[in-house]
């Protein structure tokens, strides 16, 4: 859209820190004068130092942090919600009724959602259940936001896997504090697994389906470990996801997106096969799918500080 209006759009960003999108488009009649917006950062006066150049404060900031789903069916109580949660610093993914909210969910796996209970079409039960019976969705913490305080109600989202409830009307304080208490929780426990050198699929969630899901993976890459040609697009394919929506599910269970999840597999086996002194370093760099010795001499030094021959000579 930017280039349609011959305008021009540049991006800066740094890992786990954010990205600033900076546009340009030229303000008619005179199409040497640009208007700039810039979301995220500072503007760069030299980005285009032949054009006069109309500066413009940023209006808002994007952040590259966690991703929240709002599903409510009435227009005026999510916007009100989805101003709360993107002052809290979040990037808020919206959907009007239940049907809409599963569609997003699955298309977006987002870090947290948040689901009003009573909406057309399908309730926050509907959409709790349905979000747990999905590989692709299971994990995903969920509020649900009711004007009921039974303990009926409650229970019936306990029994779905619901993780919260936030009584309506409430404040926004406590909505802040209920949403961060997820998504630390959520963080623990994949820093928890991220500097393990062992993942094992029972400990990652009381929920079955991530056990399930997680065993699935890990039996798919250990049965193709010694072939050169496995990658993430095969592995996707063998437990029905998408690349993105893999590298997503795998990153909130265990914080490692598909392709390093392989690697540190193929390394935990040569680790294994170097332990029993199963063959030479060249054969077990071959038998765990790595398709150089450089290659596996590096990487197994970057995993486990030390070099294949060094750690053969004190383990095995």
């Amino acid at each position: 859209m930017v280039e349609l209006h011959n305008g021009k759009i540049e991006v800066e960003s740094e890992l786990n820190r954010g990205t600033t999108f900076t546009i340009y488009l030229p303000i008619l009649p005179n199409p040497d004068t640009y208007f700039v917006k810039s979301i995220g950062s500072q503007l760069n006066p030299e980005a285009l130092p032949s054009k006069k150049i109309a500066f413009m404060e940023p209006a808002f900031t994007v952040t590259t942090n966690e991703q929240i789903l709002l599903i409510e069916d009435n227009p005026d109580v999510r916007a009100f919600i989805k101003e709360q949660i993107l002052s809290f610093g979040y990037q808020v993914y919206e959907a009007a009724d239940g049907v809409e909210g599963l569609e997003k969910a699955q298309e977006t796996i987002p870090d947290l959602i948040i689901s009003d209970i009573m909406m057309p079409r399908l309730d926050g039960y509907g959409v709790a259940k349905g979000l747990k019976a999905d590989e692709r969705t299971s994990h995903i913490p969920v509020i649900l936001l009711t004007s009921k305080a039974s303990d009926e109600s409650r229970i019936t989202g306990l029994e779905l896997g619901v993780d919260d409830y936030l009584l309506k009307p409430f404040n926004a304080r406590e909505l802040e504090i209920r949403i961060g208490n997820l998504i630390e929780q959520r963080r623990r426990l994949r820093e928890r697994f991220s500097s393990s050198t062992i993942i094992r699929p029972n400990e990652v969630s009381t929920e079955s389906m991530d056990q399930q899901f997680l065993k699935k993976v890990l039996t798919c890459i250990e049965d193709n470990l010694s072939n050169e040609q496995f990658g993430v697009e095969i592995l996707a394919k063998e437990v029905g996801m998408g690349v993105n929506n893999l590298n997503r599910k795998l990153s909130a269970l265990v914080d490692q997106t598909a392709g390093k999840l392989i690697r540190l597999m193929r390394l935990q086996r040569a680790a294994d096969l170097l332990r029993q002194n199963a063959g030479t370093i060249a054969e077990i760099a071959y038998d765990t799918g790595f398709n150089s010795h450089a290659s596996f001499n590096r990487s197994f030094k970057q995993q486990f500080g030390i070099s294949p021959t060094d750690y053969q000579k004190e383990h095995g």
